[in-house]
């Protein structure tokens, strides 16, 4: 009898229970999440990423960096962060947060997807019977597998949780609009018109999200020639205005692919990877995806960049890969809600894993965000028919195992250090994983095991430009000073547009007393600078050329320094020095005064200070000014003596 209640009530408030069960399950297995320190691409598209600072600054919280990582070329994406920004600076909880409530609405978006899919009078009867269910066992298995991970404790792969929550919404607005106008959906013509601009609002929202959306409008059209209308022709006639307006929302997506200066580098032929080369890639990666998404483990955080050159490497992927297409085409044909299935995989995956070269991330498990869903949907389907008694019970059993794996995957996340290695312990050959150990190692100054592991990435992957940099940065640390203009030098030869390794070289050859090729280096950079380092570059010029004493020389270059930035507190000290060494302490004072408003700590600026005063007759703020010195320093030789000389009668 109590069974029998129980059953009753959940056939009154199946929605409300689903729903809410699949709201907790998220909260639980993501709850370990929100300590999770900023990751990978968090750094430029989050800490280094000044357009987040001020979210009431439009549109410059609509104009991600051009070197922002995740969010360049995506604004949405760009103006949430700057949400966060605004709720809580950079305190991580809050960043994550957002993270787990958009995911939590895509998994509800998802379930109201299927369910009404699998309501459908083309859905076998066997299937519509059980579509409450079914629907939601795929979207809670979904909302907690590990696979998604990636997409949900990566901050910046927020991108990929908005990008399907926008695609779900399109396709749940096209669902509602086409039930609405049929007979048995009442029929009611401003209802249907109404969904449909939520369709297309989210279709638009999507394209500045996440290019996964350029295969939107194509998933509606089969999703309607499936589902709905019954051929392409009849979907096409019955709402050629609502296509043409979901077709418009490419413009958009092509507007912002054109101005993503970022993607030039790293998608796209002519960059050392072949189509083919990326095709066979491809083969591997979805075999591994789809074994991922049947036992996830083990999960990487980063496969690298390596491609497969020959096909004999992926044969049997290829045929599995190939078996899988043309089985879905024929099922396109024969079967359609079954080659629906196919295609939402194969379609959703196609932007980043077909033949159009992504050289920087050939395989990304985040990629599996959307695709999933047809695996889970064949799973729970396998299952329905498997299975007389005890579904409820197993689909239970199926999701708390997967939540438990995601929550065990979390505490990875959560610890740095043991993220890195873990994915050395899986990808022992990952030359970038090295690097991304060795940059956690340099934030806790472990200088020496930093190096160490820059020099096993380095071995792996030689032209390695970006390692070869950080790794002669360390070597500066460990004052192995040789050695880091070698790999400066080396990391110019590989990546000789970037100015940021021309200007570490050029400061490690001023500190190695090599001031003549300092010089010429920095006056070279200069020559071509694009503005961003340029009053740094000219300081770092003004000192080269007072080392080689062309005193006169380094004030000009000074001076071209505080007009790029006046409130540069070292060129304002150092053109005081310089004046004063050229017979004019006059002009040096209101220089050193600038100077000292911010380096109140520094004994030396406060002595060198004194000197000045001492020949412009100010002979007690002098001693002041030695007194201050030797507050911060007591035991600075030169400032007492000075101050002793000053205070003789």
């Amino acid at each position: 009898m109590k069974m029998a209640r129980l059953i009753q009530f959940f056939d009154r408030h199946s929605r409300g229970v689903i729903g809410g069960l699949i709201l907790t399950a998220v909260a639980l297995a993501y709850h370990n999440s929100l300590r999770v320190p900023f990751l990978f691409d968090d750094g430029p598209a989050i800490l280094r990423n000044q357009t987040i600072r001020q979210l009431w600054a439009l549109p410059g919280a609509l104009q991600p960096p051009l070197e922002g990582a995740g969010v360049t070329g995506r604004p949405l994406v760009n103006l949430s962060l700057a949400i966060n920004y605004a709720w809580g600076g950079l305190a991580v909880p809050g960043y994550h947060m957002l993270n787990l409530l958009l995911h939590g609405l895509t998994s509800l978006t998802l379930w109201g997807v299927l369910r009404r899919t699998l309501c459908r009078p083309v859905v076998p009867a066997y299937y519509r019977v059980h579509a409450e269910s079914l629907a939601g066992g795929v979207a809670l298995w979904w909302s907690v597998h590990p696979l998604l991970t990636e997409s949900v404790v990566c901050v910046v792969q927020r991108n990929e949780i908005m990008g399907g929550l926008f695609y779900l919404l399109t396709l749940y607005g096209f669902i509602r609009s086409a039930t609405s106008a049929e007979p048995a959906g009442g029929g009611e013509r401003g209802t249907a018109i109404f969904w449909a601009g939520v369709a297309v609002a989210s279709c638009l929202s999507g394209m500045a999200s996440k290019e996964i959306m350029a295969t939107a409008p194509f998933m509606v059209l089969l999703y309607d020639r499936t589902f709905v209308a019954g051929s392409f022709s009849s979907a096409l006639k019955q709402r050629s205005r609502f296509y043409l307006s979901l077709a418009a929302t490419w413009a958009l997506l092509a507007w912002l692919m054109l101005g993503n200066n970022q993607r030039d580098g790293i998608v796209g032929f002519g960059l050392g990877v072949s189509g083919w080369e990326y095709l066979l890639t491809q083969c591997r990666a979805v075999v591994i995806f789809l074994r991922l998404s049947l036992w996830p483990h083990p999960l990487v955080l980063d496969y690298g960049p390596d491609m497969v050159h020959g096909w004999r490497e992926v044969w049997w992927q290829g045929m599995i890969v190939v078996s899988l297409l043309l089985g879905t085409l024929v099922a396109l044909w024969r079967r359609p809600v079954l080659g629906f299935v196919g295609a939402w995989f194969f379609v959703i995956l196609a932007p980043s894993s077909s033949f159009i070269p992504l050289t920087t991330q050939p395989m990304a498990e985040h990629r599996m965000y959307l695709p999933l869903v047809a695996v889970l949907m064949l799973l729970m389907v396998i299952g329905l028919r498997l299975l007389r008694r005890g579904r409820i019970l197993v689909v239970l059993l199926v999701a708390i195992t997967l939540g438990v794996t995601t929550d065990q995957r979390n505490q990875i996340y959560g610890d740095e250090e043991r993220l890195w290695r873990d994915l050395l312990v899986k990808q022992p050959v990952n030359a970038r994983a090295y690097a991304s150990l060795a940059h956690y190692l340099v934030g806790q100054q472990r200088w020496a095991e930093a190096a160490e592991c820059y020099e096993q990435g380095l071995r792996l992957r030689p032209d390695y430009a970006d390692a070869q940099s950080d790794y002669a940065s360390v070597l500066l640390r460990l004052d192995r000073r040789a050695e880091a203009i070698i790999h400066y030098q080396e990391a110019r030869r590989l990546k000789p547009a970037d100015e940021a390794i021309q200007f570490n070289l050029g400061l490690a050859l001023a500190q190695s007393g090599r001031s003549t090729e300092a010089r010429d280096l920095f006056a070279a950079i200069l020559a071509h600078d694009s503005g961003r380092m340029s009053a740094t570059l000219y300081y770092q010029l003004g000192n080269a050329l007072f080392d080689l004493d062309q005193v006169a020389e380094s004030a000009v270059a000074y001076r071209q320094a505080l007009e790029r930035d006046p409130n540069y507190p070292e060129a304002h000290h150092n053109l005081a020095l310089v004046l004063v060494r050229l017979g004019r302490p006059a002009e040096a004072i209101p220089h050193y005064e600038a100077a000292l408003r911010q380096l109140t700590n520094s004994a030396q600026a406060h002595h060198n200070f004194a000197i000045a005063l001492e020949r412009v007759g100010r002979v007690l703020e002098a001693i002041a000014q030695d007194e201050a010195a030797l507050r911060l320093a007591p035991d600075f030789t030169a400032a007492r003596e000075h101050r002793e000389r000053l205070q003789r009668p």
